[in-house]
């Protein structure tokens, strides 16, 4: 236990000094009694002798009032609270594809209008950043638990150039670390990384995960698959979720049109790869049920609580209990 206040424990001196002063008040009170003879035996309404019920209600008067002293140096003790944590990186693609309306109103559309109901409906204990890629990857917002700020940076993203899933992958991951991850990017982009390399230079982020917000088709290096390697080696999940239909959308891009589909079988493979799981978005309605089913890891982590109530609450409770006893047996209150 650990006190905020631990001066105002100088006020627990009243209590000894009450008590004091209650002692010296029944002795008073005894030796005028003996004065009295028989006439002075202290009885209660009943008629019976008082005996020991007469320290009874002061008794739990000062244990209350102890309560209540103690309470101001506003103590804490360590509990063990289950709570969910960790990061989320909701990695959005912006290539020209998510523009395609087989999602209404529009793939890119549908998508952040799923990601707020999302971050609007998560603990402040989850840090939640924003990743953008399309050619290449931009961390729009670092992970945070300041929900205004998430939700501004999704608000900007606009589609535009190619896919490079690997590449979105890639930045999601330096946005869990918090740094650029050391690694043989000219490597990484050529899909030869050697097998003796070192471990991926960051910590275990088994509880950080990747949405993972695409119509799969990639168009560029580097390979997803090598890319999502990497966040498996740090125990990063991935939760790919497809958005479009395998139909596809045409779409008008300077001047030729382009057939967009969803690529499922890319898209499982990474979440298999990285022990998450890969949903498919048919409309709005399911992209809002599958950020319900995200599996962010729950966790039991020890903290401070502050029980300057709890004995606030004790010590009102000895005082009702003594002013009632004081009432039944004395018909009065001390």
């Amino acid at each position: 236990m650990t006190l905020i206040w631990p001066r105002m424990l100088v006020c627990l001196l009243l209590v000894p000094l009450l008590v004091w002063g209650y002692v010296r008040l029944r002795r008073q009170r005894q030796t005028a009694v003996e004065g009295l003879g028989p006439l002075g035996m202290v009885q209660s309404p009943s008629g019976g002798s008082l005996g020991w019920r007469r320290h009874v209600p002061p008794g739990f008067f000062f244990a209350g009032l102890t309560f209540l002293l103690f309470g101001l140096s506003r103590p804490e003790l360590p509990v063990s609270l289950p709570h969910i944590e960790g990061t989320v990186i909701l990695a959005f693609d912006v290539s020209n594809s998510m523009l395609a309306d087989d999602l209404e109103p529009s793939r890119i559309e549908a998508a952040k209008a799923a990601a707020r109901t999302f971050v609007e409906n998560q603990p402040s204990t989850i840090q939640i950043g924003v990743v953008a890629f399309g050619n290449g990857g931009l961390i729009v917002q670092q992970p945070t638990n300041v929900q205004g700020d998430v939700l501004t940076a999704v608000d900007r993203l606009s589609p535009q150039g190619g896919t490079s899933l690997g590449q979105g992958i890639f930045t999601a991951l330096n946005a869990i670390a918090g740094e650029p991850i050391a690694i043989d990017e000219a490597a990484l982009t050529a899909g030869e990384l050697p097998e003796d390399r070192p471990p991926i230079d960051i910590d275990d982020y088994s509880s950080a995960v990747i949405i993972l917000l695409t119509d799969g088709e990639n168009q560029s290096a580097p390979d997803p698959l090598t890319v999502a390697q990497l966040a498996a080696e740090a125990g990063v999940r991935i939760y790919p979720v497809g958005i479009g239909s395998a139909e596809g959308a045409v779409l008008e891009i300077d001047g030729f049109n382009i057939l967009t589909q969803l690529n499922e079988p890319a898209l499982r493979q990474i979440a298999s790869l990285t022990n998450g799981t890969y949903y498919q978005a048919a409309d709005e309605a399911a992209l809002q049920d599958i950020y319900r089913n995200i599996d962010l890891q729950m966790t039991i982590k020890g903290e401070k609580m502050e029980i300057t109530s709890l004995l606030a609450g004790l010590g009102a409770f000895l005082f009702l209990l003594a002013g009632t006893l004081s009432m039944a047996w004395f018909g009065r209150i001390p």
